[in-house]
């Protein structure tokens, strides 16, 4: 299937250019068909593509040398949209030239300027940022608000819960992804009045593809239980930052466990496989590419430290997302939970 390219912001990230370029370098390896624009620096992004020969004849250079800082504020990145390496990448999924967008630059300029050229789609408030996790189940949890939005009301997750359903399906090729809002307990009665709120709704809309589970709790994000977790950007942020500081407590008190004595390091030459299994399945890197649901295209934001691996992973997410016309079945999900409940989520 012959995709639209993929823009690619060449100068975000920790490492800019040599990461970005080799990441879709492996991105087309694992898919000869993906095509790229390239925004940044042309004299940087030339020499790192004289080592990737299979991305000469599927890039293309847009030149551009300014770039949005790390510690800038959005408001400031805003102005300089039409000069920035991220800036230009966003338009030109506005004008055409791309069908998304992949950055590992600062997330607030990135959902800023995605914000004011791509508009939000009609029956979407604000744009929230969703990202995959690992899980023990059969296939990755979807999480979102993961900070986009601090402050959020019953309509906003009700909403959330719609974007987040259709990217499950997606994901994990379930009819109806399993759906829960994330809160302090599970009990009906448990948790703030937007929560409250959001849930009656969504337990009351009919004809939507999925099935809504009440509530979870922060302890059970990975546990399997459920496909899609629905939060505000305060809570998903620190449950996202806490649940990545876990999984490098983990491995480091592993690395630090089996190389404490000579004993340990025979113990962990035999159980390596298993070592390696946890590693591999714990590696963001092997997870990266977070979405801005809710616009008018597809924007992937790329961590910033990620590796070439993980940038690769963050540009098969927007290509997957084409494939698939993510906005589309959006669109049609709010048309049915607007036709079932035309009040839905207007609480706030």
């Amino acid at each position: 299937m012959s995709l639209p390219r993929i823009a690619v912001d060449a100068m975000g990230g920790d490492e800019g250019v040599r990461v970005m370029v080799e990441g879709a370098a492996i991105a087309r390896r694992q898919h000869d068909q993906f095509q790229f624009l390239l925004v940044g620096d042309e004299t940087r992004i030339k020499a790192a593509l004289d080592k990737h020969p299979n991305m000469r004849g599927a890039s293309e250079i847009l030149h551009c040398e300014d770039v949005v800082g790390g510690d800038e504020k959005p408001t400031q990145a805003l102005r300089r949209a039409k000069t920035t390496s991220m800036g230009l990448a966003v338009n030109a999924v506005k004008e055409g030239a791309a069908g998304a967008a992949v950055s590992g630059g600062n997330t607030g300029a990135l959902m800023a300027m995605s914000k004011l050229a791509l508009r939000t789609m009609p029956g979407i408030d604000r744009p929230a940022l969703a990202a995959l996790m690992p899980s023990l189940g059969d296939s990755d949890v979807i999480m979102l608000d993961l900070g986009a939005n601090t402050d959020c009301d019953a309509r906003n997750l009700v909403q959330f819960a719609v974007m987040g359903a259709a990217y499950s399906r997606i994901v994990t090729g379930r009819a109806e992804p399993r759906v829960r809002l994330l809160n302090i307990g599970t009990e009906e009665i448990k948790g703030t009045d937007q929560l409250q709120d959001a849930a009656a709704h969504l337990r009351a809309a009919t004809g939507l593809a999925m099935q809504f589970d009440g509530f979870i709790e922060a302890d059970k994000i990975n546990r399997g239980e459920c496909d899609v977790v629905v939060t505000d950007g305060f809570s998903g942020n620190i449950a996202l930052k806490a649940i990545e500081g876990a999984a490098r407590f983990v491995t480091d008190l592993l690395r630090n466990a089996f190389t404490s004595s000579l004993r340990s390091k025979f113990g962990f030459l035999v159980s390596r496989p298993a070592t390696e299994l946890l590693r591999h399945h714990l590696d963001p890197n092997n997870h990266n590419g977070a979405v801005f649901l809710g616009l008018n295209g597809v924007v992937v934001k790329s961590h910033g430290s990620a590796s070439a691996a993980g940038v690769a992973n963050a540009v098969a997410v927007a290509a997957r997302l084409l494939e698939e016309d993510l906005t589309q079945r959006i669109l049609a999900d709010l048309g049915t939970l607007q036709a079932a409940q035309p009040d839905a989520g207007e609480a706030a």
